[in-house]
């Protein structure tokens, strides 16, 4: 096994390192989140009080992606994902503290660490791909390596933070809080070494010999910067019904058991980590039968509108009303709304896996060569950006109105990323390889 190791060429050897690397951390990540919740829950705080311990995580994440990229042109790759595995390793020493101290803004910025640690680790493993996909073959072979490469490890990144939840859960209950703490800090402290000694010093950084400047990590890329503002709007779409008002409203509305909550939701993110995976397959056939950056803005486009129609549907339902519910459910094929909305959910979930999974290549394809991690950053600040906004939508949302307007928002804000996809420019040149990232 290890011979076939050596064989591979160099540029793949390291994709399985960064890939690893970040399956790894990923793992520990849903873990690390599931034990949060499920800690704080039994210590009597409700799902929105648990749910705002997560907003310094999704906060930090808007300006780690930022800084990030350009730290990682200016220092390299390797550095700044093996920063953020020693940031983790940090978090979940701050666990580690007897249970007396463990008070919210205590487990608030442990979760804000945690929260820069993930998006330096994510930042650095996207921004790897561009630099170590295979030169020198013809470009349409390239780009499709690249898109498979994207897909590849998005998708299985998400499948694993969906084990996570379930590894989390199931090793809180068999060795504690702290006991699954301190396997996890073994575990990646394991997976750090291995990096410090295995991934190349040079990945990712800047070989001009002018550092990019500080004011270079906005990007000046349109193709860039529209991608990144519709894809703000999609993860908002996403996260103002999943992180707060789906399982509290499944909690309370139906009296769905706390653990129920978090299998479906588990499900949930493996699925569409699964389908992720096979984004190049789905999306790969209509990209090749249009020309350029024509037929890259048709499927962005396409694939949102297709998308913003589900909630839409969704919130059509009588979900406020669990009684009335159930009798109208009757008339739908003899299934009741509340089963019709996880079928609506888990069908979403598969479409929004191959518009972000479209969206995580296209960045990566349009990003420059060159300092390859700014564009990247500056596109995950949009997507943590989208995720904050979300998070904060589904908890004012769901307390004032419900359920029903945190879906209708959804379809609003999939609708905002379609029309901003149609500013996408027309140029088959829009990758940004010139070196100030323009188009």
């Amino acid at each position: 096994m290890l011979a076939r190791l050596r064989e591979l060429p160099h540029e793949v050897r390291q994709y399985l390192l960064v890939t690893g690397n970040y399956w790894a951390f990923t793992l520990t990540d849903g873990a690390l989140r599931m034990l949060v919740v499920l800690h704080f829950h039994s210590l009597g705080y409700s799902a929105l009080d648990v749910a705002m311990l997560f907003l310094f995580y999704e906060a930090f994440g808007v300006v780690t992606n930022l800084v990030g990229g350009w730290l990682g042109a200016r220092l390299g790759l390797n550095r700044t994902m093996n920063a953020g595995l020693a940031m983790q390793l940090v978090a979940l020493g701050m666990l580690l503290v007897p249970e007396p101290m463990l008070t919210v803004i205590w487990v608030m910025i442990a979760q804000a660490l945690s929260g820069i640690a993930k998006d330096l680790n994510k930042m650095s493993a996207k921004s790897a791909i561009k630099v170590l996909v295979p030169k020198g073959q013809p470009v349409e072979e390239s780009q499709s390596a690249l898109y498979r490469w994207v897909a590849l490890l998005t998708g299985s990144k998400n499948a694993l933070k969906g084990l996570g939840f379930f590894l989390g859960g199931a090793a809180l209950s068999l060795i504690g809080f702290q006991g699954t703490v301190m396997v996890m800090c073994l575990m990646l402290a394991g997976v750090l070494v291995l990096s410090l000694r295995k991934l190349s010093a040079s990945l990712g950084q800047s070989k001009a010999s002018r550092k990019p400047a500080f004011r270079e990590m906005f990007s000046t890329s349109r193709a860039v910067n529209v991608l990144s503002a519709a894809r703000l709007c999609l993860f908002s779409a996403r996260d103002v019904w999943f992180v707060v008002a789906l399982p509290v409203y499944l909690a309370e509305v139906h009296g769905w058991h706390f653990w129920t909550v978090g299998v479906l939701m588990a499900a949930w993110v493996i699925g569409y980590g699964g389908v992720q995976t096979q984004a190049p397959r789905i999306t790969g056939p209509l990209s090749r039968r249009l020309n350029g950056a024509t037929g890259v803005r048709w499927v962005t486009v396409s694939l949102a509108a297709g998308l913003a129609l589900l909630p839409a549907l969704m919130a059509s339902l009588p979900l406020d009303a669990p009684q009335a519910a159930d009798i109208s459910g009757a008339i739908l094929l003899g299934l009741a709304p509340l089963e019709w909305l996880i079928i609506g959910l888990l069908v979403f979930g598969a479409v929004f896996a191959v518009n972000s999974s479209w969206h995580s290549y296209l960045i990566v394809r349009f990003a420059r060569s060159e300092g390859v991690s700014m564009d990247v950053g500056f596109y995950y600040m949009a997507n943590a950006m989208g995720r904050l906004l979300g998070t904060l939508l589904s908890g004012w949302l769901y307390q004032a109105y419900g359920l029903e307007a945190c879906l209708w928002w959804s379809a609003g804000l999939v609708a905002a990323s379609a029309v901003m996809a149609l500013a996408l420019p027309q140029e088959s040149h829009a990758r940004s390889d010139s070196p100030a990232g323009s188009t």
